[in-house]
């Protein structure tokens, strides 16, 4: 989807954002905190911390702006899956966060869109923030746009790598460790990596993406 999306395309859009809304709201006590820091128009990059298979759609709920994501070309492969996420602005880039991964972002970018992309490469193995795939440094090289960190909490638990059915943490009931909560912090200056080294750049970016999700962490329903 272009960055400006047809009337069609804003109304599924739109449709799937207020029913996950109310989907994660009751059945995982959703929070959000910080959405307003998402500029509302311009090239814009979220990096996220990802926790679970929820995270696309988490994050979207959290922004005023409509998303574009990376998601594995294997998932476009699926009869089922594939139309759904292609609606919802995925973007197919091979495993990993290589060559390809970083010129599909640069091409969402120069269209003006906000692009959602997870950092670590793959879900947690245990609910921490993992260290950065070593493209992100390429990436960022590359950008004269804001960088946005955002921070996920409880959906780790509620639906993690290891979990097979997601369990569910309903609003009307006490909570349980799979409530969620997404933190959205103050956009970036790309400016201040123009000069820094790798590992200064990756250890802030990685600093910035635990900030939030300690936020995040602090912000779920837990009484």
């Amino acid at each position: 989807m272009s960055a400006r999306p047809s009337l069609a395309g804003r109304f599924w859009y739109d449709c799937v954002y207020w029913s996950s809304f109310t989907f994660f709201t009751f059945g995982f006590s959703y929070r959000r905190d910080g959405w307003k820091n998402v500029p509302p128009d311009g090239p814009l990059l979220l990096l996220a911390n990802h926790q679970s298979m929820f995270d696309p759609v988490l994050v979207g709920l959290a922004s005023r702006r409509y998303l574009s994501y990376l998601a594995r070309k294997n998932l476009f492969e699926q009869p089922v899956l594939a139309p759904l996420i292609r609606s919802l602005n995925a973007i197919p880039i091979d495993r990993g966060f290589g060559k390809d991964g970083i010129q599909a972002v640069l091409d969402a970018l120069s269209e003006g869109q906000a692009v959602l992309v997870f950092p670590e490469g793959e879900r947690t193995h245990d609910g921490k923030v993992q260290p950065l795939k070593a493209g992100v440094s390429l990436l960022l090289k590359r950008l004269s746009c804001p960088i946005v960190p955002v921070g996920i909490a409880g959906a780790f638990a509620a639906w993690g790598r290891s979990t097979i059915i997601p369990q569910p943490s309903p609003l009307h009931v006490p909570p349980e460790a799979s409530t969620i909560a997404i933190s959205v912090g103050q956009p970036i200056d790309t400016v201040r990596y123009k000069g820094m080294n790798r590992e200064g750049m990756m250890t802030e970016l990685h600093a910035a993406l635990v900030r939030q999700f300690e936020n995040a962490e602090k912000l779920r329903r837990k009484k």
